[in-house]
């Protein structure tokens, strides 16, 4: 089974900046599309960016379109979140994901992923 470790969260003024990395098992990585979500107190987990295979054409949350920036680097078995002019309301645990569907899915939704990281906490002051 694929296991996800979640790296690089914390305390950081608005405005600033942070880069989340997921470090993946598995010789397969490049196998899977990837993604970021995350899940603040009291709220459910919501979706915050995906990429393919490839890394090609990218997909974003409208909350973080512009500002934050989905990568990946299959040869280090890595993906990463890199997360510009940050917003209090940025606050999260951060989660990676992977998913077993390579072909047409909703990549929108936690149940089209199939391995989770246990998360990274973001901090976003006012």
């Amino acid at each position: 089974q694929v296991q996800l470790v979640e790296s690089g969260g914390g305390l950081v003024q608005a405005g600033g900046s942070l880069r989340l990395s997921c470090a993946a098992s598995g010789r397969t990585f490049s196998s899977y599309n990837v993604a970021w979500f995350r899940q603040a107190p009291g709220k459910e987990r919501e979706f915050v960016a995906a990429l393919s295979l490839s890394g090609i054409n990218p997909l974003y949350a409208d909350s973080v379109k512009d500002r934050f920036t989905i990568s990946r680097d299959n040869a280090k078995n890595t993906v990463y979140l890199q997360m510009d002019s940050l917003k209090p309301e940025d606050t999260a645990v951060y989660y990676c994901a992977l998913t077993r569907y390579s072909g047409s899915y909703n990549r929108y939704t936690t149940k089209n992923y199939h391995y989770w990281g246990q998360g990274t906490q973001v901090t976003v002051s006012s």
